[in-house]
């Protein structure tokens, strides 16, 4: 993968991060963290302009947004709540649930799509909530722009400090996502056999 994503950047340039950080957001296995980091090394090299790199890297990060964002948006609230209603007792949700979950998204979408444009694990799926709330486009843009820019000049930044040892950042965030996502999935059975036994202790 590493040898791919340097010989893509080697002979595609800035449009290569910039290709490579829209994979990256449709394809979570493409890690952001194994891209900036490399641009930020071919930077340090002399090869490639820094803040040129921070930028085409967020370019990409916000175009990638984009497919899981006009998904949610053509799903929608209501025919999520409309299949919930329908199917939803197998995985004991409900539309009430999904309607709460949208009235908190309403509230504090903002916030989520900026500060977790640099949580690994959710960066790309924070879209498809967005658009299923009908998020402005504006407002993600923007948000989706500051939250990515950070992460970006985060990832360049110790690429670019480490040199040739660029794959250390890598190998701290990898393990760090997939500790995210083990977490995730540890809440979301708690939360599953939480609604279950609330449901079960209502018909009693």
């Amino acid at each position: 993968m590493a040898e791919w994503v340097q010989g893509l950047m080697d002979s595609m340039g800035y449009v290569g991060i910039l290709l490579l950080m829209v994979l990256e957001n449709v394809f979570p296995p493409i890690p952001s963290e194994l891209i900036m980091p490399s641009a930020g090394f071919a930077a340090s090299r002399g090869d490639m302009n820094l803040i040129m790199v921070i930028l085409m890297g967020t370019l990409g990060s916000v175009i990638g947004t984009l497919p899981l964002y006009y998904i949610g948006r053509a799903f929608g609230e209501d025919r999520l709540i409309e299949w919930a209603d329908r199917h939803g007792r197998w995985l004991t949700l409900s539309g009430r649930d999904i309607k709460k979950a949208d009235d908190w998204f309403d509230r504090h979408g903002s916030k989520a799509v900026l500060f977790g444009r640099m949580v690994p694990g959710i960066r790309s799926l924070l879209s498809l909530p967005a658009g299923m709330s009908e998020m402005p486009m504006p407002k993600f843009l923007l948000f989706s722009a500051i939250g990515s820019a950070l992460w970006a000049t985060l990832l360049a930044g110790a690429g670019f400090m480490l040199g040739e040892h660029y794959d250390r950042v890598e190998a701290y965030v990898g393990p760090a996502s997939r500790i995210i996502l083990g977490l995730l999935a540890v809440a979301a059975v708690a939360w599953f056999i939480r609604r279950k036994r609330e449901q079960e202790h209502a018909r009693t």
